[in-house]
């Protein structure tokens, strides 16, 4: 009849299309049809607010216990005009100082979010809203880097009022580099741990039994050639041994990787391949629903 409504444009193609046909997927299926620009800032921004708001712990404290190894080891070990690499001890120590305390901060962060979302009943938060794991993983690591990087410049800040401290950079693409790459390496490693982790003594052990340890063989005090064949070799397969000395080259322009440049830029490809691997596996294991969806 003509006085009734007319249908709108398509409504009957739509209605008569397949489910699965491309205008809708399947019941329980997600799909991602672009990069979600907002979803990620999101994600990013609740979880730099998370640390910032308590930045007195997460930020000034690591940068005052991480000063305080400075003081302690150079006056217990650079003592009586101690040179090490060309450099006086506290010289040489204070740039492994700076990315230990970038790395150990960046691997608290991201193994602190999802752990306590399981832990509080709160994981739906993360991984219900529409944004693709890839982004879930990407806005977990910049927020974890964010903290990592403004430990590092709080500690170069206070340690460059350190006497005897000379902090001159000569090599600014190893500081960049291997800053980031050691962030974002014990930033993955912590998204990891809080996918393992279903407690807090499971994320104190990996930090403890594991991030520690490494962290302190790494070089940060020490160069290996002073230990034993056996304990130097040990030393090469640690990752964070590159990243601390690699950081250190940046700023000295000399290093414990090798006797040449090419070395560190050795060292420099090692740490992004690992970082990939790292990072793809952890996606998989996202789209697994691992320890998230049980």
């Amino acid at each position: 009849m003509a006085d009734q409504p007319m249908p709108l444009a398509g409504a009957n193609s739509l209605a008569a299309e397949p489910r699965g046909s491309g205008a809708f997927p399947p019941p329980g299926e997600v799909r991602f049809r672009s990069f979600n620009r907002l979803g990620l800032w999101t994600l990013y921004m609740k979880e730099v607010r998370r640390f910032f708001k308590v930045q007195t712990q997460t930020i000034w404290a690591p940068a005052v216990t991480t000063l305080l190894y400075l003081v302690i080891f150079t006056l217990a070990l650079g003592g009586g005009g101690r040179v090490v690499l060309g450099v006086p001890f506290a010289t040489f120590v204070a740039p492994g100082l700076i990315a230990m305390g970038m790395i150990n901060n960046a691997f608290a962060n991201s193994s602190f979010g999802l752990l306590v979302g399981k832990i509080q009943g709160t994981i739906i938060d993360y991984i219900m809203p529409p944004i693709s794991n890839a982004e879930l993983i990407l806005a977990l690591v910049a927020a974890a880097v964010t903290r990592a990087v403004l430990v590092g410049l709080a500690v170069a800040g206070a340690m460059v009022l350190w006497p005897g401290v000379n902090l001159t950079v000569h090599h600014p693409w190893a500081v960049i580099w291997f800053g980031l790459m050691g962030s974002i390496l014990l930033a993955l490693i912590g998204v990891l741990t809080s996918l393992w982790a279903e407690k807090f003594d499971h994320n104190a052990a990996i930090t403890n039994f594991v991030i520690t340890p490494m962290s302190m063989l790494s070089g940060t005090f020490y160069v290996i050639s002073n230990m034993t064949p056996l304990f130097q070799t040990i030393s090469r397969f640690n990752p964070i041994f590159y990243v601390i000395s690699g950081f250190r080259f940046g700023f000295l322009g000399a290093s414990d990787i090798g006797d040449s440049n090419t070395a560190v830029l050795h060292g420099a490809i090692g740490l992004g391949v690992l970082n990939l691997v790292l990072w793809v596996a952890i996606y998989f294991i996202f789209q697994s629903g691992w320890k998230l969806k049980n």
